[in-house]
């Protein structure tokens, strides 16, 4: 029997559904807002100012008198921008120092394995608001330190899986049939350690999505001029106990949008990893992921 296209046992997933379509829902609206929004978020209408939900205004408006749903739309941009570059980062930094300390000769690895260890130890919260603060609120401050801080978490769980498929028969059977290290690591052993990956980039995206919308809270991230659902969730906290509405629209989303990206993540490593156990049957022995 031909085996199952892993798209199909993603969507069989509840999870995996749910977070696909959340994930893809939030990157047509950020699409959609670059050409379309149902009011320019620039707009000051002092009439709208403080409106509960309705129409013309589906989500009211803010104490600016801007419309709530446009500026949500705008800020789905800012959200796709960190998530996508914080992950593309993650993905280099964590690719270049789990091979360099599984696949180097000792000297370098257990260099590497002290490098990581100490930049682990440096809060990347913490990082981003010193950059900040020096070289002024950015998004693309926000990405790179968030970026490289997460890219040493999947380079320090990605370099004990690589060193573990290392040590198989079949890396070894490409060793000697004469692949350089470039070769088997493109062609044996990053398939194998995929679905760690994929978990590790998703939680990544996701801490990414966090961060920007912490740093635009105080004020370390996005500038006032690009709108973000942390700088809204920010400008109407104050107002929290008079006006709860417009602060539960940028914070739900915040939530809804983490929540997704880390199910999505789940699902996506049950449905691409061969040794975990599908429709309740027992894990079976793994098969390594061979490509000629």
């Amino acid at each position: 029997m031909r085996p199952e296209a892993w798209p199909a046992r993603l969507w069989r997933s509840s999870t995996g559904r749910f977070g696909a379509i959340v994930v893809a829902a939030i990157g047509l609206v950020a699409l959609v807002s670059l050409f379309w929004t149902p009011f320019d978020p620039k707009t000051v209408d002092l009439s709208v100012r403080w409106t509960g939900p309705g129409w013309p205004h589906l989500l009211g408006g803010d104490s600016n008198g801007r419309d709530i749903l446009s500026l949500l739309m705008i800020g789905a941009r800012t959200t796709v921008l960190v998530a996508a570059g914080a992950g593309a980062v993650a993905t280099a930094v964590g690719v270049l120092l789990a091979a360099l300390g599984a696949l180097t000769a000792r000297p370098v690895r257990e260099a590497v394995a002290v490098l990581v260890d100490i930049l682990i130890a440096f809060p990347v919260l913490l990082i981003a608001m010193m950059l900040s603060a020096v070289w002024g609120g950015s998004l693309w401050i926000v990405v790179w330190s968030v970026g490289v801080g997460y890219g040493v978490n999947v380079a320090r769980v990605a370099r004990a899986e690589l060193r573990r498929v290392q040590r198989s028969d079949f890396v070894l059977a490409a060793r000697a049939s004469g692949l350089t290290t470039v070769q088997t690591l493109t062609r044996h052993l990053l398939p194998n350690v995929l679905p760690v990956f994929i978990v590790q980039l998703s939680w990544s995206m996701a801490a990414a999505v966090l961060a920007e919308a912490g740093l635009s809270y105080l004020g370390f991230g996005a500038p006032v001029t690009e709108p973000s659902w942390g700088l809204l969730l920010g400008e109407t906290q104050r107002y929290i106990t008079l006006h709860p509405l417009s602060v539960l629209w940028p914070g739900l989303a915040i939530t809804i949008t983490v929540l997704a990206l880390n199910l999505l993540g789940d699902a996506l490593r049950e449905a691409t990893d061969p040794t975990l156990s599908r429709d309740g049957a027992k894990p079976h022995h793994r098969q390594p992921v061979v490509i000629a």
